[in-house]
């Protein structure tokens, strides 16, 4: 199987650049149908699902390999290769952030630019630093998600996507936590939320935009002003809007806010 078939890649749209979209935790590439559209007129836009999510190959999932998110950020390399992006835009929603940034620095002829949307280089509170939770909070929500996956998925994902008077949101991510492999997703849970990304944000060259929504309770406003302090040169928008899933609860305002930062590429 080639790594195009192996992340379940579909590509539209007829743009000389590529635009690629990386979806979070639990989730997969649908996360993104109402932004991703919106760019296919200007650019060639790719959608895939990281080994483990989604329609991809599960059989390709390596319990060592995808134990850090260098892992995911070789796939990236890989599969932007293997469709020939030069120069291209990178999208990715939180924990795929953190791993455009590392695929950025690993080949940065790739991408010119960064999109980063509810970005966390650390989870974890550290000092001075401010990542939302505790460490013992982040053992708890492991631990919970070790002994009960589907009880996790529906406590959790609910209070992840945020509005609450869009029940039928949560619902959805809800659903999407139901289906991952409960034991990759369990794997992917402490890749995640025990990562520390802090020292690769140093050194990249892309063109940055932080996408920060104005509550969310998995990266708070301070992890995005964190981010956009420790990339020179980038552009941090707070968008009107709440939750952690901003591509799913805010489509517009999110797409407006990556089209207006592109178009001063």
């Amino acid at each position: 199987m080639s790594v195009i078939e192996r992340h379940n890649t579909k590509q539209t749209g007829s743009g000389d650049t590529a635009m690629v979209f990386a979806h979070g935790f639990g989730c997969d590439q649908n996360m993104w149908r109402w932004v991703a559209p919106a760019f296919e007129v200007r650019y060639r836009t790719i959608l895939f699902d990281h080994v483990g999510a989604g329609g991809s190959d599960l059989s390709a999932y390596d319990p060592a390999k995808y134990a850090s998110l260098e892992g995911y950020a070789d796939d990236v390399v890989e599969l932007s290769r293997a469709l020939g992006v030069e120069r291209g835009i990178f999208v990715g929603h939180s924990v795929s952030a953190m791993v455009g940034i590392l695929a950025s620095k690993k080949a940065p002829e790739l991408f010119e630019s960064l999109v980063l949307v509810c970005p966390s280089p650390r989870y974890v509170d550290d000092g001075d630093y401010v990542g939302g939770f505790t460490r013992p909070q982040i053992d708890e929500l492991l631990e919970f998600l070790d002994s009960n996956h589907m009880g996790w998925s529906q406590a959790m994902a609910p209070t992840i996507m945020g509005n609450t008077d869009r029940p039928e949101l949560g619902e959805e991510l809800t659903n999407s936590f139901c289906r991952t492999d409960p034991e990759i997703a369990k794997r992917f849970a402490r890749t995640t939320f025990l990562a520390d990304n802090r020292a690769d944000l140093e050194g990249v060259t892309a063109r940055c935009l932080v996408l920060q929504c104005s509550e969310d309770v998995i990266a708070p406003r301070e992890v995005g002003e964190y981010v956009h302090r420790h990339l020179p040169g980038s552009e941090l928008v707070l968008l009107d809007a709440t939750g952690h899933c901003p591509n799913l609860s805010a489509p517009e305002a999110t797409t407006a806010a990556i089209e207006a930062f592109l178009r001063g590429r």
